[in-house]
Order: C-alpha cells, then sequence, then structure tokens
C-alpha cells in the first residue's frame, strides 16, 4: 500500500469513528434505561478518544481539537441530563 493509500485508509476510519461517535451519542437519548444510556455515552467516549489521538497522528491538530470539543460537549450533556 501506498503512503496516499495508507493515509486515506486512515483518513476514512477517522471518519467512520466520528460517524460511529455520533450514532452512539444519539443513541444515548433513544436508550430507555440508565445502563443502556451508559453503555451508548461510554461507547461515544471511546469513539471519540479513538479519533481524537488518530487524528493527531495524522497531524490534523485542529480537527483532534474539534473532535475534542464535541466529546467535552458530550460529556457535559451526559452529566447534565443523564447521569444518576
Amino acid at each position: 500500500m501506498t503512503e496516499d493509500a495508507e493515509r486515506q485508509a486512515k483518513l476514512e476510519t477517522l471518519a467512520r469513528l466520528k460517524q460511529m461517535g455520533e450514532k452512539a451519542y444519539d443513541d444515548m437519548y433513544e436508550a430507555h434505561d440508565f445502563r443502556a444510556g451508559d453503555n451508548f455515552y461510554r461507547d461515544a467516549k471511546e469513539y471519540f478518544y479513538d479519533a481524537i489521538g488518530l487524528a493527531k497522528r495524522l497531524g490534523l491538530n485542529e480537527e483532534a481539537e474539534a473532535l475534542h470539543e464535541r466529546l467535552w460537549h458530550i460529556k457535559q450533556v451526559y452529566w447534565h441530563q443523564f447521569a444518576r
């Protein structure tokens, strides 16, 4: 695999991680009990942490910062609306 192809594959992975993080965040709202909400929250955090790390490794510092801010927002929503 060429460097360009490898970078493109990593960018696609980054996009998938962001998409899965947003899906988990959306699912958190649809949860019918605290346990499910907690699980979706943990999933969202993991996807965003992975995306942040990958963005940093790719040298996409602005993207990493935007992802960090999004994760902070998700944490705030969880703690204000869902935490017991």
